[in-house]
């Protein structure tokens, strides 16, 4: 499928701003014919990196006072490997590629190993793969509330599994926990989501599986196969859409994303296991 998305961010700058911006869809082989364009008013100089491996597109931008903001537009054709779930198996931890293992660690949001009685109790017994960690995801969107303001950008996994409501960072985070607890890497995933009402910026968590990454959203608000990754890590400190160090003041924010193909809804819902990653990468991150 082909889609039409981007964003614009607006600040009031009080004094001079370093911002590092990840909005831009990520380099994946699975985003087919990229084209994209950011722009910054007033036009500032700024520096683009690309995380190796991850394909995360970080831009530095240096802000002065007065009005600031930024605009993206993409158009990408989403390629999507699809299984049956039934046959995803977990990879043993003797068997998982090295670079892997930061995703398999409690990480500042993510405090895995405070979780594992919970998680072994509750998911231990399920069949090992794809379908113990649908399983997860079945508890969380079952036992957890979707309330918007029910957290911030302080709130751990621990936490949202003790008052039982969050935003989709915070389903993402305690997906992420219960993974890595059972010894299943796990990592968190910003994208544009084609289905999602009102349309924001969205986040999932990926699960490696079968030597592979696997798409999981515990909030069920989006198909998965409507999903372009922006950036991917360990938890949401590492791929904030705006990180800004200095005196400013977040205005209006708008996002979007659609059919390039003008179709207004998405695809139907698919029980098939989807993957980011082509099968011929053989176990790269990416």
């Amino acid at each position: 499928m082909k889609f039409k998305l981007g964003c614009e961010l607006a600040y009031t700058i009080v004094e001079e701003t370093v911002f590092i911006f990840n909005v831009e869809v990520a380099q994946l082989p699975r985003h087919v014919g990229l084209v994209d364009r950011l722009s910054f008013t007033p036009n500032v100089e700024q520096l683009g990196y690309v995380a190796p491996d991850i394909g995360n597109r970080y831009v530095r931008a240096l802000a002065s006072p007065g009005e600031f903001s930024l605009a993206y537009e993409a158009e990408v054709d989403l390629d999507v490997y699809r299984a049956d779930p039934t046959t995803v198996q977990e990879t043993d931890i003797r068997d998982l590629p090295l670079e892997i293992l930061p995703y398999l660690l409690p990480s500042r949001f993510v405090p895995s190993d405070r979780l594992a009685a919970f998680a072994y109790r509750e998911f231990g017994d399920f069949p090992r793969g794809h379908m113990r960690v649908s399983a997860i995801c079945s508890w969380i969107y079952q036992n957890i509330d979707y309330v918007r303001g029910s957290s911030d950008s302080e709130t751990t996994a621990t936490e949202i599994l003790v008052q039982r409501a969050g935003v989709c960072r915070d389903f993402a985070h305690l997906g992420i926990a219960f993974c890595r607890a059972l010894g299943i890497p796990a990592r968190l995933v910003s994208c544009y989501a084609f289905g999602l009402s009102p349309s924001d910026f969205h986040a999932v968590f990926e699960a490696y599986l079968d030597g592979r990454w696997w798409l999981f959203d515990g909030t069920r608000q989006a198909a998965l196969d409507g999903l372009v990754r922006i950036g991917v890590g360990r938890d949401a400190a590492e791929i904030a859409f705006a990180t800004p160090f200095g005196n400013m003041e977040p205005g209006p924010i708008r996002i979007w994303i659609e059919r390039a193909d003008g179709h207004p809804e998405p695809e139907p819902r698919t029980t098939d296991a989807i993957s980011t990653q082509d099968p011929n990468l053989n176990g790269r991150q990416i």
